[in-house]
């Protein structure tokens, strides 16, 4: 094994999520849908927040939404992750908020309720991972 595969983290999958990064890989962000509660829900569990019902089904959503809130990770906590490190709070257009970044060179032009669009970005550890940018037609 070189150094490079050692130092990379494995991907670990619960039940619930991984669909949800299948479809992530395909480039295609799918989530929980309640049939009960006519909801999505984020992060993936085994039973919907707002009915208790434990059946769903998954979907997929439209990667848009806006800008709740941001802050700026100035340390380094994870080589994959260099500082300055812009990270987002994202209310998607299907109601549930997700946490992740944009690029340090959006910071300038950041606000709240901007609109935003998903995109799927490679990790170093070799898997896609959703981020961030500017929606300009929304």
């Amino acid at each position: 094994m070189n150094p490079s595969e050692s130092a990379k983290s494995p991907r670990l999958f619960s039940p619930y999520d991984a669909p949800m990064w299948e479809s992530i890989a395909q480039g295609c962000m799918k989530l929980q849908w309640c049939p009960d509660s006519n909801e999505f829900r984020y992060p993936p569990g085994p039973a919907c927040p707002v009915s208790l019902s434990m059946e769903y089904e998954w979907r997929p959503i439209s990667g848009k939404g806006r800008i709740i809130s941001w802050t700026v990770f100035h340390r380094t906590y994870l080589p994959a992750y260099p500082a300055p490190h812009l990270v987002v709070a994202v209310q998607l257009e299907e109601g549930p908020i997700m946490v992740s970044h944009m690029a340090h060179s959006d910071l300038e032009h950041i606000r709240l309720d901007a609109p935003v669009r998903m995109v799927y970005v490679d990790h170093p550890d070799g898997y896609r991972i959703p981020s961030f940018v500017f929606d300009a037609v929304a």
